[in-house]
């Protein structure tokens, strides 16, 4: 397809996407107040995640529901942390709007700060689709081998740490410090808690650690195993789900234009996935053509837009692109 034609239907899209979400704000008037929308949406992901920690510690629900409950409210918290990014909310109240990022931070705490995020999300909109796109690269994408693929979706320390030296190389100003740093102090103690517990019972099957410990270092275990079940492996199923997602969905080479920068996933293989990462695959590709729109209006106009995208070309569900480290071709 020339680009000509492209950029036809690219503007296409654009305009139904536009006239989806004048047509909503036009519908509900309560839209207009975007700043206090964002702000009850934080607290109900803070009041959700506090809420089921307390009825776990309280023997009230199980662990795995609890596990399972958090990390879909922490899929809600990561929506909002994008559109934070992006400036929708309290764009003229910093101290607000820092506040804001730093809670989504805290009920996400697996991800580099929003701060940080937000320098390489936005590099990522004008780069997506190519070696200098760190932000998907960190997640996998590009990546042909499935183990190592898998692996960097899993864990983003073990991930950056093996992708270091190919980083420096292909990707222009990347500092391994700079992302690694970014993560402190609440990344940093995340994967204490996550690597010391994981570790703690690893050897336990082998040597009774527990008999040997002080009371105040069963204390601490006791704390750790608390914060694993109300924070950390919700979050590792979330981040996990997003990071499959994402990086299946966005291609890596062969890009000219905005409308091959993603392809819709829609399949319902991908369903369990787009439980923990709020049917990112299936509304994500119109956050590419209009950025600045709030995720829950993207969410209330998907079903409209992705038949006008499959109308105008956008691709949907790719999965050979996959197998070919998420190669655009034209032979697809």
């Amino acid at each position: 397809m020339n680009q000509v034609s492209a950029r036809k239907n690219i503007n296409a899209i654009i305009q139904a996407i536009r006239v989806e979400e004048k047509r909503l704000r036009e519908q509900y008037s309560f839209l207009v107040h975007q700043n206090a929308i964002g702000m009850l949406i934080m607290l109900v992901c803070l009041v959700g995640m506090v809420g089921l920690g307390s009825l776990y510690y309280f023997s009230m629900i199980p662990a795995w529901a609890a596990v399972l409950l958090i990390a879909m409210v922490a899929s809600i918290s990561h929506e909002l942390e994008h559109d934070l990014i992006h400036n929708l909310y309290f764009r003229k109240s910093p101290i607000t709007q820092n506040f804001m990022m730093l809670m989504v931070w805290l009920m996400r705490p697996n991800t580099i700060n929003p701060w940080y995020r937000r320098k390489i999300h936005l590099h990522h909109h004008i780069v997506s689709g190519t070696e200098q796109d760190l932000e998907e690269r960190l997640v996998g994408n590009g990546i042909k081998n499935p183990f190592l693929r898998l692996l960097v979706i899993v864990d983003g320390l073990l991930g950056l740490l093996i992708n270091r030296k190919r980083f420096s190389k292909e990707i222009k100003d990347f500092s391994f410090a700079k992302v690694f740093n970014a993560g402190f102090p609440i990344t940093t103690l995340y994967f204490i808690v996550l690597y010391s517990t994981l570790t703690y019972h690893l050897v336990s099957l082998f040597m009774p650690l527990a008999s040997y410990l002080p009371a105040w270092g069963l204390d601490i275990v006791s704390v750790f195993e608390f914060f694993m079940v109300v924070l950390i492996l919700p979050n590792v199923i979330r981040s996990t789900s997003l990071n499959f997602v994402t990086s299946c969905m966005h291609y890596y080479g062969g890009v000219e234009n905005l409308k091959q920068q993603t392809h819709v996933i829609t399949s319902r293989l991908f369903t369990p996935f787009h439980l923990f990462c709020f049917n990112f695959g299936k509304t994500h590709t119109i956050h590419h053509f209009v950025p600045n729109q709030p995720f829950y209006l993207r969410q209330a106009i998907s079903r409209k837009v992705n038949e006008v995208m499959r109308k105008h070309g956008v691709r949907f569900n790719d999965f050979a692109s996959i197998k070919n480290a998420n190669l655009y071709s034209e032979q697809a």
